[in-house]
């Protein structure tokens, strides 16, 4: 069992730490709040009046704070990490912050003579409670490799992202693909509304297809992933049927300005000649409207 400092008991970090104890780890933790850091305390764990004292002797500190700026101060201001920690000690971020911010702080604590790895978490509270986190581990494979017993604490699933500064960036896309489809899901629901549709009917058809399953796990792995993109649904299909569900929604005034910007994308594929594409060349629509270099056959 580890020597381990936890730093930041909210919503999550509170039951990550409780489960490092159930699993036998000693810790010593740190919060602004004193009262869930008593909670702790009652918990088994040591309760500490600095990010400084929590860090003294520890194999592992664990920040799980609300932001990058506070991760910052946790470390390098006075009564921070760095005033105490071994250099023998390995830094775990688990919070979800700027990528570019972790990278900084990665080399920052570098210059320092410090160990540092990014391992962010996937799920909610109630897998945090449940210690079922999804785990993100952004290190170097000794880093993954040593954090590993302390992580699967905490965790049910622990994915190697591959090197520094790599969990925070899955996280982060991961984040922003499902915030947006929950906004571009609550259109279609309302839509289903409007046209008085059933929505467990809509339910039931979304659930076995790309609209509900999505395309990283259905349509891409079977023609853009593979270099194919001879149509097996053309962009220029797919563009009509999306001027037609944008043109029924206006008329029933239901706004839809998420399928209104993706028409803006297929526009653009359609105005590249890509028309008569498999619709998964949007992918190759939007790298290219990055500047990247198209990866597909034609």
């Amino acid at each position: 069992m580890a020597n381990v400092a936890f730093i930041g008991l909210g919503q999550m970090g509170a039951p990550m730490a409780c489960n490092l104890i159930k699993q036998g780890h000693a810790l010593r933790v740190f919060d602004i709040n004193p009262q869930v850091t008593e909670k702790l305390v009652r918990q088994g764990a040591t309760g500490c009046n600095s990010a400084a004292e929590a860090a003294k002797d520890a194999e592992f500190v664990i920040t799980m704070l609300p932001d990058g700026d506070l991760v910052r101060e946790a470390l390098f201001a006075p009564g921070g990490v760095c005033e105490t920690l071994s250099p023998a000690a390995l830094v775990i971020d688990m919070s979800t912050i700027h990528p570019l911010q972790t990278d900084r702080l990665i080399a920052q604590m570098r210059e320092k003579g410090f160990s540092m790895m990014d391992v962010p978490v996937g799920r909610t509270s109630d897998h945090a409670i449940a210690g079922t986190l999804l785990l993100l581990a952004g290190g170097t494979q000794e880093q993954v490799e040593r954090a590993t017993p302390v992580l699967m604490a905490m965790g049910a699933e622990l994915i190697n992202a591959g090197g520094p500064g790599r969990g925070i960036r899955v996280k982060l896309i991961n984040n922003y693909m499902s915030i947006a489809l929950n906004a571009l899901s609550a259109e279609a629901a309302v839509l289903c509304e409007a046209l008085d549709l059933s929505f467990d009917v809509a339910l039931k058809v979304m659930s076995g297809t790309p609209a509900g399953r999505g395309h990283f796990t259905t349509t891409w792995p079977n023609k853009i992933l593979k270099g194919d993109l001879s149509p097996a649904f053309m962009i220029d299909l797919a563009h009509k049927d999306l001027g037609i569900a944008l043109d029924v929604a206006n008329q029933l005034h239901v706004p839809m300005p998420l399928g209104a910007a993706s028409r803006e994308v297929y526009n653009q594929a359609r105005a590249a000649g890509r028309g008569r594409q498999d619709w998964t060349a949007i992918l190759e629509q939007v790298r290219a409207s990055a500047g990247l270099p198209e990866k597909s056959n034609q």
